[in-house]
C-alpha cells in the first residue's frame, strides 16, 4: 500500500521553509554594506548608491579602498589593499574603483600596489585580478617563502571582463575592451578590442577607419525604443515569427511614406 502523506508535517515544513527564505532576504539586505550603512569597513571613500552584498568576502585594508557611486559588488567579493591587513600604506589610495561598476559573485580584487578600475566597467562572477605575483628566482627556496613581484594594473572605462577571467600584474586594459571568459590577460590591451585566450591575445579590433575587423557576425542589437511600456513589450513577445515580420514591413512602409510627404522630397 502507497505510504499515506503526512499532510501537518508537509504544511510545517513549506511553512519552515518559507520562514528561513524570509530570514536570509533580512540577513541579506541588513549584512550589506553602504556608505550610509557602513557596519565596521572604514572605506577612504564610498559613494552613493554602492552596495556590497552579504555575505562579504574577504576585505581588509579599506581606508587605502576608494569606491565610486552605484557600483554593485556581488556576494563573496574579495577586496584587499597591502599584503595583509593592519598595514600603513601611506596617504594615497592603493584601489580605486570608478563609478557604475560591477563585480560579479566570487570575484577578487588584490591590490597590494596600485589597481584602478575605470567607470562603468562590467565584471562577470569569479574574475581575478592582482597587482602581484610570485617569484621563483631562488631555486632553493620554496615558491611561496619567495618576495612577490608588484605591478600596478589600469582597467580603462566601459570595459567587460568574463566570468573567469585572470588579469595579471602590469596589465594596462584600455578603454570599452571586452575580455573573454577564461582570459589571462597581462601587457597593454588597446582600446576597442576583444582579447581572448591564455594568454589573452587580440582577436578583433575596432578603428575608425575600418570599423570592426574581423566584421562582427550578427546585426547590432536595436535598442527598445523611448515611450514603450512593459505590456507593450509582452504582447510583441507574443507574436509568431510571420506577424513580427509583417508588422516590420508595415513599419518600412508608414516610414517611407512619411519620407515622401516631407517638404524638398
Amino acid at each position: 500500500m502507497p505510504k499515506r502523506k503526512n499532510t501537518f508535517s508537509s504544511w510545517r515544513r513549506g511553512l519552515t521553509q518559507r520562514a528561513v527564505h524570509v530570514g536570509w532576504a533580512w540577513v541579506q539586505r541588513t549584512g550589506s554594506v553602504t556608505a550610509e550603512h557602513p557596519g565596521r569597513y572604514r572605506f577612504g571613500t564610498m559613494g552613493t548608491g554602492t552596495r556590497l552584498a552579504f555575505p562579504l568576502g574577504t576585505v581588509f585594508g579599506e581606508p587605502w579602498i576608494h569606491l565610486g557611486s552605484y557600483c554593485i559588488i556581488g556576494e563573496q567579493v574579495t577586496l584587499t589593499a597591502g599584503l595583509m591587513p593592519d598595514l600603513d600604506l601611506g596617504p594615497d589610495p592603493i584601489l580605486r574603483i570608478g563609478d557604475g561598476v560591477v563585480l560579479g559573485r566570487g570575484s577578487h580584487v588584490i591590490a597590494d600596489t596600485t589597481v584602478t578600475i575605470g567607470n562603468d566597467c562590467y565584471f562577470g562572477p569569479y574574475v581575478y585580478v592582482t597587482s602581484t605575483n610570485h617569484s621563483y628566482d631562488d631555486p632553493h627556496q620554496p615558491i611561496g617563502k619567495q618576495w612577490p613581484r608588484m605591478e600596478p594594473v589600469e582597467i580603462g572605462p566601459g570595459c567587460w571582463i568574463g566570468t573567469g577571467a585572470v588579469i595579471l600584474p602590469g596589465a594596462r586594459i584600455g578603454r570599452n575592451v571586452v575580455v573573454a571568459a577564461g582570459a589571462v590577460v597581462r601587457g597593454a590591451v588597446p582600446d576597442h578590442c576583444v582579447v581572448a585566450g591564455a594568454p589573452a591575445r587580440v582577436v578583433r579590433r575596432w578603428t575608425p577607419a575600418d570599423g570592426w575587423q574581423p566584421p562582427l557576425r550578427t546585426p547590432a542589437p536595436v535598442p527598445i525604443p523611448d515611450g514603450v511600456t512593459p505590456e507593450q513589450l509582452s504582447a510583441l513577445s507574443g507574436l509568431d515569427e510571420e506577424t513580427a515580420a509583417r508588422l516590420a514591413e508595415l513599419d518600412e512602409e508608414a516610414a517611407a511614406g512619411l519620407a515622401e510627404l516631407e517638404p524638398g522630397s
